[in-house]
This record gives C-alpha cells, structure tokens and sequence, in this order.
C-alpha cells in the first residue's frame, strides 16, 4: 500500500479528511497524529468535492430558469448542508468568544456552550449575506464565472484548515478535533499544498477568462491573509486554536475568496 509523507496511508488520509470534514458517510479507520496530518494535507480536496457539489446545485437551478440569486442560494446551502453547519457554528462560537471580551478561559468556555450569542448571530448574519450577494453577482457575470467562484472559494476555505494546521499553531484545549489536528502538519507540507491550490486556482481561472487567472490566484492569496491574521489574533485572545476556530477560519476565507471572486 502507498504511503504520504504523513506515514499514513492514501486512503487513510483521505478517509481522516472527508470523515471529519463532512457529513459523507466515509469511516474513519486512523485517529492518530499521521492520519490527522495527511487528512488535514488533504483538506483542499474535500473543499473541491463540495463546491463542485455547490456549483451543480446553482448550475441546476440556473437550467430550470431560476435567477442568478437561488442559484447562489442553493450555491451557499451545499457546504453548509455537507458539514451540518459546522464551520458556520464555529463561525458564531468563535465571533461570541472574540466578542466577549473576556480572559481566554472564560472566553473558551462561552465558546463551549451549545447556545449562541448577539456576536455570532450578527456575524453570521453579515457573512451569508455576503456570500450570497457576492455569488449572485458572479452568476449574473456569466455561469462559468459563477462555477469558478464555487469552487475556488470551497478549496481555499479548507486550505486555510491545512494551514492553520502546521507545527507552530498550538491548541488552546487538550481536547477535541482542534488538538487532534493542532500542529499536525509540517509547515513546508502546508506551503507546497497552498502553492499547489493557488497553481491550480490559476489554471481553473484560465478556462474562464485571461483575467480571471489574476482574479482566481488573488482570490485564494487573499482568503488565506484573512484567515491568517484571524488565526493569528485567535492564537493571541485564546492560546491556540479550537475546533470552532478551524470553522470560523474556513468560513473567513471561503467568504473573502467568493468577494474577490464576484468582483469585475
């Protein structure tokens, strides 16, 4: 059997990485440092699946002759339907911990609650308006500048996970799926896996457009600042990273990279 460079197996990787970051029914065979390093290498791939998933939902929609904004509806439900939500209630615990002010103990803890708080609705709120605004328009643009959106902005969103994965990030609790995956990742691994993304987010470009070459590489150089300066202030506020703050990072960059890409 083949192995990564984690140690692990291929499919063990892949099993890690679908198996904890969507809702397939994909069996987790390793749960171990190895497998959470080439599951969270592998992380971009599952952020492909699921906005080719998202594009076909706006594609179909677009076929029976809905307008630009239920596709992007329908666009923006699919990852969300594919990890029950997750990310997004990562989103809304992490913007109630960042919003309360609090000493990081106290902070983690409002993020453990299962209720969420005036910080995570209004953000919530603000993001989802904003990533389907920004999918609307790229559909209005033209489909295939509505199918590049999905897609790039789906695999930057779980780059940002392999990123926020590397050796030197820690995790703030001794508990959970942040510190099983918390500095897992060798930190070259992680930068070859994001120029390999954005090589490819180029290429993906090309087929739409000349400039949405340009268009398509900025959009992921530039999702990924984002969720790099929250992960940095997530890291300052709480210690290290949690699970909710790998959600808060996915959805940060996912939202930035679809602007970016509806733009022109």
């Amino acid at each position: 059997m083949s192995k990564t460079a984690s140690g692990a197996s291929g499919p063990d990787s892949l099993r890690f990485a679908f198996g904890t970051l969507t809702v397939l029914p994909v069996r987790v065979t390793r749960w171990d440092r190895e497998a959470a390093r080439g599951g969270m290498l592998c992380a971009p791939l599952v952020g492909l699946v699921a906005g080719a998933g998202a594009a076909l939902a706006g594609l179909a929609l677009l076929a029976m002759g809905s307008g630009p904004l239920l596709a992007a509806v329908a666009t923006a439900a699919v990852p969300a339907a594919l990890t029950r939500g997750l990310h997004l209630d990562g989103l809304a615990d992490t913007a109630d911990g960042l919003g309360s002010g609090k000493p990081a103990e106290d902070a983690l803890r409002i993020m453990k609650q299962s209720d969420i708080g005036p910080f995570g609705v209004i953000t919530l709120l603000f993001v989802l308006l904003a990533q389907v605004a920004a999918l609307a328009h790229a559909y209005e643009i033209s489909w295939g500048r509505g199918v590049l959106t999905a897609v790039v902005s789906a695999a930057a969103a779980r780059l940002a996970l392999t990123l926020a994965a590397r050796a030197t990030v820690p995790a703030a609790r001794p508990e959970g799926l942040g510190a099983a995956v918390a500095g897992s990742v060798p930190t070259r691994g992680a930068l070859l896996v994001a120029a390999a993304v954005t090589c490819l987010a180029a290429g993906a470009g090309a087929l739409v457009g000349t400039y949405d070459v340009v268009r398509a590489a900025a959009a992921v150089g530039l999702a990924l600042l984002a969720a790099e300066l929250l992960l940095r202030h997530c890291v300052r506020r709480f210690g290290g990273v949690t699970g909710d703050v790998f959600g808060g990072l996915a959805e940060t960059a996912a939202t930035t990279a679809l602007v970016v890409l509806s733009l022109g």
